[in-house]
């Protein structure tokens, strides 16, 4: 038996919408098993198989009905077949019940690709691929930044987002403008932080960073050249009182000690970046007791109508760079130099390769080609006999300045390490000195502590070879490696060291 459908179905406008929907059906199977069973995993692949491909299929479905519709009403106007009220579906019309078993058929195959289809277009969505590559020259520095995180392996998702359907609709939608920006290209450079409307950071970092888990010592390392013709190493071996020298005191100590349950840091700060913090406010859950700590050198003006926003302290006020970390120029050219990328053995490289890197530049290509003409210039101008004899050492040193630059700085989105100050710290901004300053003070005369051992011990220093180390629980005194009489001990690091960082 010949299979026939109902006669309106036979118009050009079903024919193409036929032809459509099986071409994308098609397409769509094809490049999902491919993708499936081969790498070929790309963020703009992603975009074309679970949401242009599928647009065109419904686009196709559409085009039948309409066709036919368009049809059956020309007849009618032409008096072919009479004017009816409704459609009418007779079963024992071979045609009608054809048209019943293709569209049933059709209509299961359909359904079963559009839950495929949306399954995989959810995890799509909220994958680092379309995150980071699909807005590639947007998100450029926050993708190469992730990638050199700790927290390389966690999905933006994670972070960003967060489980439940509550808030995976919330950062859809407040993405459509970010698309619109992206497309019209409207986006600011560089991208202002903090973001706004992000969730609360305690209902994502502590789904991994249990709160009650924190405590202890952690020992850390840092290893510095100085700016000087030998490039001298000096180290530095601390033990961060994370959360207390004594697991048993678990918050109630040590820097973590923020997150104390029986205690909320609030804090008003009175700008958009959350440098300026005028005021903090210290509450005893325990006894309701509440504490204010006013800053003596920029005390909070309570009738100014400027910008004042005042916040419960949590993670991101300190960790507020976990995964997009941007390095500036004298630390990633120490881990350069520590690493062997660049040769120490050079004489003056730490700042050679420093002041290179400090210059602004329009982009990658300009960055690149000016740091490889600084260095060799200054080796040829200054040190002639080296720049021959160590030819090779100079292009290894440009080549690992250059990586170390593209990982940090990012000439077209103007990402640089002063737009994006780490808090964790307090050596090239102001980070924990942002209160922890004492110049906060209380009523009763109580400031808040910015006593070095608060924080952490220093086991060991020194230069390579001459180390000083601990011999006791106690803490070393901090010794400067350039003898400036003393000075650090009234004079902020970042005062110093936050331009041109060295």
């Amino acid at each position: 038996m010949k299979l026939r459908l109902p006669n309106s179905y036979y118009n050009p406008i079903s024919y193409a919408g036929t032809a459509i929907a099986s071409i994308a059906t098609f397409m769509f199977v094809f490049l999902y098993v491919l993708s499936s069973i081969s790498s070929f995993q790309k963020a703009y692949a992603g975009i074309v198989i679970f949401i242009v491909i599928p647009i065109f299929i419904i686009f196709g479905l559409v085009l039948i009905p309409v066709g036919m519709i368009r049809k059956i009403r020309l007849q009618k106007k032409l008096g072919v077949i009479p004017p009816s009220v409704y459609p009418v579906l007779d079963l024992n019309n071979p045609q009608h019940r054809t048209a019943l078993i293709v569209f049933a058929i059709g209509t299961i195959i359909f359904l079963f690709l559009s839950a495929l289809g949306s399954y995989e277009a959810y995890h799509f969505t909220e994958s680092v691929k379309f995150c980071g590559e699909l807005c590639h020259k947007v998100m450029e520095p926050e993708y190469t930044a992730y990638h050199s995180s700790p927290h390389a392996r966690v999905t933006c998702a994670e972070c960003h987002v967060g489980e439940g359907a509550n808030w995976y609709v919330k950062s859809k939608l407040s993405g459509l403008y970010q698309v619109y920006a992206t497309i019209a290209n409207i986006y600011p450079r560089p991208i202002p932080t903090p973001i706004k409307n992000l969730r609360p950071a305690r209902e994502t970092c502590e789904e991994c960073h249990w709160p009650q888990k924190v405590y202890g010592k952690q020992q850390r390392r840092e290893i510095y050249f100085l700016a000087d013709e030998e490039n001298t190493r000096w180290e530095i071996d601390m033990l961060m009182n994370t959360g207390g020298g004594n697991p048993a005191l678990g918050q109630s100590s040590g820097i973590h000690w923020h997150i104390n349950p029986d205690v909320q840091i609030e804090y008003i700060t009175t700008d958009e970046a959350r440098m300026t913090i005028p005021r903090v406010i210290m509450v005893n859950k325990s006894t309701g007791e509440r504490v204010v700590f006013d800053s003596i050198d920029e005390p909070l003006d309570e009738n100014a109508t400027t910008f004042k926003e005042q916040r419960v302290m949590d993670c991101i006020d300190c960790h507020n760079r976990p995964s997009h970390i941007y390095r500036d120029p004298s630390k990633f050219i120490n881990i350069a130099l520590a690493a062997g990328e660049a040769d120490a053995s050079l004489p003056m490289i730490k700042q050679v390769a420093v002041e290179a890197c400090v210059e602004e530049y329009e982009t990658p290509e300009e960055a690149m080609q000016g740091i490889a003409t600084k260095v060799r210039q200054f080796y040829q101008e200054n040190y002639p006999e080296i720049a021959k004899q160590k030819a090779d050492a100079i292009e290894k040193s440009i080549k690992g300045i250059q990586e170390a630059f593209s990982k940090n700085i990012f000439p077209r989105m103007k990402v640089r390490w002063e737009y994006y100050p780490d808090h964790i710290g307090h050596m090239t901004t102001q980070g924990c000195f942002r209160c922890h300053d004492g110049r906060h003070v209380s009523k009763s005369g109580r400031a808040i502590s910015n006593h070095c051992d608060g924080c952490h011990t220093i086991a060991a220093q020194g230069k390579a070879g001459q180390m000083e180390y601990v011999s006791s629980d106690a803490s070393l005194e901090f010794k400067h490696p350039v003898d400036i009489d003393g000075e650090w001990k009234e004079t902020p690091c970042y005062e110093c060291h936050a331009t041109p960082p060295l």
